[in-house]
């Protein structure tokens, strides 16, 4: 019987906790009783790490790994990916808007001969200025990313041993699970699934956090926005070289006196703020390099509830 093993990352989700564990543990029954959850606490401030410890004490294969301070979402996935040992591995949300109940199709779908199995979900229990700002997030990203997202796959999925194993070795600064996953290239496929309401609790991923996450894993997994700067670049002094040769040659034909002081000045500092701009995104690339160079760990654990699996790196 396969060891499963369950990833969340938690944060400010008290209200959740308890019901997802009840929810987990009967999900996971139907499958095998040699099944492990791994909640990662994010320093949310609130009770969520004594409930986690709560629950360990009460099932020891609850465990629990809280870090030193707020790391965000995808750094909470690498660390319990960084520590679980299941043959499969389900990643999760904690705030019951992934469905434990939907864990069985998963694992099911996998049995079939796949190394990753996504649940994309139908129709997204947002409000409409959120779901718009997500979906904008996924084709940007597809675009400049060139790597194609279906904006209705969330971090919800089961994947191999093999693909943990994969993604271990990955450990670049800038994490964006499903961009990770996705690029190794294991077989895959999708299951639709419900996706609910969240239990309880407002959302703490906001627009500012999701178009945060969306440069900086734009900058991340591609070098496009530097291509495309440079191509505008061509294209302007193309455009501005015609212009000179127009204005050059109605001067011959027409002798037509220089005017135009209007139009030079909004053009100086039109170039003025394109090359500002493109400046700036070289010094996003050379500061995201510099970060790289650091080689600092990805996280840092505070406390877990546990004793040995595979040391934070």
């Amino acid at each position: 019987m396969a060891h499963l093993s369950v990833v969340t990352p938690v944060y400010r989700a008290e209200g959740c906790l308890e019901e997802l564990y009840r929810r987990l543990v009967a999900a996971l029954a139907g499958i095998t009783q040699d099944f492990e959850i791994i909640m990662v606490e994010d320093c949310g401030g609130d009770r969520s790490w004594e409930i986690i410890m709560e629950l360990a004490r009460k099932d020891a294969r609850v465990k629990g790994i809280q870090f030193s301070r707020n790391f965000g979402q995808h750094y909470g996935i690498t660390a319990g990916l960084d520590h679980c040992d299941g043959d499969w591995v389900v990643v999760m949300d904690c705030d019951l808007q992934d469905r434990p109940e939907d864990i069985p199709r998963l694992y099911a779908k996998a049995g079939e001969g796949y190394e990753i199995v996504i649940a994309r979900r139908g129709r997204r229990s947002h409000p409409l200025s959120k779901r718009l700002a997500s979906w904008l997030f996924y084709k940007l990203f597809s675009y400049l990313a060139d790597i194609e997202y279906d904006s209705r796959a969330g971090n919800f999925r089961i994947v191999s041993r093999k693909v943990v194993a994969s993604f271990r070795q990955m450990r670049e600064q800038l994490r964006f699970f499903g961009g990770l996953v996705n690029w190794m290239g294991f077989p895959a496929t999708t299951v639709d699934v419900q996706h609910d309401e969240r239990y309880a609790g407002p959302s703490t991923y906001t627009a500012a956090k999701l178009w945060r996450l969306a440069s900086d894993t734009i900058i991340a997994y591609s070098d496009k926005p530097l291509r495309l700067s440079v191509r505008f670049g061509f294209v302007l002094a193309f455009l501005a070289f015609s212009y000179g040769l127009y204005i050059v040659a109605r001067a011959l034909l027409y002798g037509s006196p220089i005017t135009g002081w209007s139009s030079l000045i909004v053009s100086v500092y039109f170039i003025g703020g394109v090359i500002i701009a493109i400046l700036g995104v070289i010094g996003i690339y050379l500061g995201k390099t510099f970060d790289e160079a650091k080689k600092r760990p990805l996280y840092i654990v505070l406390h877990t509830t546990f004793d040995g699996g595979r040391k934070a790196d």
